[in-house]
């Protein structure tokens, strides 16, 4: 086979993976398309076409505009964030069981957001099912859970670092760490009052239910910064994926690329935490189902899990408010339900094969 015909398969090849990503963008906007109409509200297209021509009842704009909209922009963003921070996390670290929940992040991240909300006096409550949880203080809840957040992480990169600890240690590690800020989440509950007590266990549940444009405005600006740094650096962690030594001699600065990547998934991590509470195996579990479909090149493996992240949460997310509705479950329920089950799948279709 000469050059010019390896060339044209490398194409052929290169862009079935574009096609990829392009179906997972049209199915994204398909499902928010149903996420603005589906509900406990009679919503339907016609409506969304008269809140675009402000021909629309109050009632149906505050539906749509001020309720529905927030939600399902914040879902994708969130989900996109999560994805792609677990993506890198298990590029970096070279483990594929590495995300933000299971190294412990997402936890030392939520103890952060408790402890900003107990002892700063962050968060309240109010009456009614809408939004019962307010934060006073969103910057002081994600700075906090940020600063928290970067302490699982420092434990674990200094862990790979210096003890050139194997994958297997480093997720124990991160269950250990994980129990450890819940075991700190908990004995904060026990000095807090009932009003403190009430917002941390609504805030923990994994809910967007509560978002508004004033989440979704600092979500996305932040999520955008830590976008545009995965997106700049999939050649180093293609070059990681091949070995430390093959990274350096490919002029890959392999630390610093480490760290950046490691405290910039934090930051992803704790902002979608600090708003929205724990959201399990979203970074865990679409990384994997993105490889089995579209490969292992980061150049295509970062925006698609994005694609892909955000899409699975703002599905997840309609399902949970439609499935007993009017009653609304909170996506943290939903996405344990389904990720924990397909998870176990992947991890059992992926034993022998070398997948890793």
């Amino acid at each position: 086979m000469d050059i010019a015909q390896l060339d044209i398969r490398y194409s052929k090849h290169q862009g079935r993976k574009y096609l990829v990503i392009l179906v997972f963008a049209i199915l994204l906007v398909l499902a928010a398309l149903a996420g603005i109409v589906l509900g406990s509200a009679d919503i339907g297209f016609r409506e969304v076409a008269d809140v675009m021509a402000s021909k629309a009842s109050a009632m149906e704009h505050q539906i749509i505009v001020n309720i529905r909209l927030p939600r399902i922009l914040s879902a994708i963003v969130t989900g996109a964030a999560l994805a792609v921070s677990g993506a890198a996390m298990q590029s970096i670290l070279k483990n594929p069981l590495g995300s933000p929940f299971t190294l412990g992040i997402s936890n030392a991240a939520a103890f952060g957001a408790a402890f900003a909300v107990i002892i700063l006096g962050a968060g309240s409550t109010q009456s009614g099912s809408a939004n019962p949880v307010i934060l006073n203080n969103p910057y002081a809840v994600t700075v906090s859970a940020f600063l928290w957040s970067l302490v699982s992480t420092g434990v674990i990169f200094l862990l790979a670092r210096y003890k050139g600890a194997t994958p297997e240690v480093m997720i124990l590690t991160g269950i250990i760490l994980g129990s450890l800020f819940s075991a700190g989440m908990t004995a904060l509950q026990y000095f807090a009052d009932d009003i403190e007590i009430s917002t941390v266990v609504f805030w923990t549940f994994g809910d967007v239910g509560r978002a508004s444009w004033r989440d979704f405005n600092i979500l996305l600006v932040v999520v955008l910064a830590a976008m545009v740094v995965f997106i700049r650096n999939r050649w180093n962690y293609n070059a990681l994926d091949a070995g430390d030594e093959v990274a350096r001699s490919l002029g890959v600065h392999v630390e610093r690329t480490r760290l950046v990547g490691m405290v910039t998934a934090s930051l992803a991590t704790a902002i979608a935490v600090s708003f929205f509470g724990i959201i399990a195996f979203v970074g865990l579990v679409v990384p994997h189902i993105v490889r089995r479909i579209i490969g292992g090149d980061e150049r295509f493996l970062v925006p698609a899990s994005a694609i892909f992240g955000g899409m699975f949460l703002l599905v997840s997310d309609t399902i949970a408010r439609t499935l007993l509705a009017p009653v609304v479950l909170p996506v943290g329920i939903l996405t344990s339900f389904l990720g924990a089950p397909l998870f176990l799948y992947l991890l059992i279709k992926g034993i022998g094969k070398g997948y890793w």
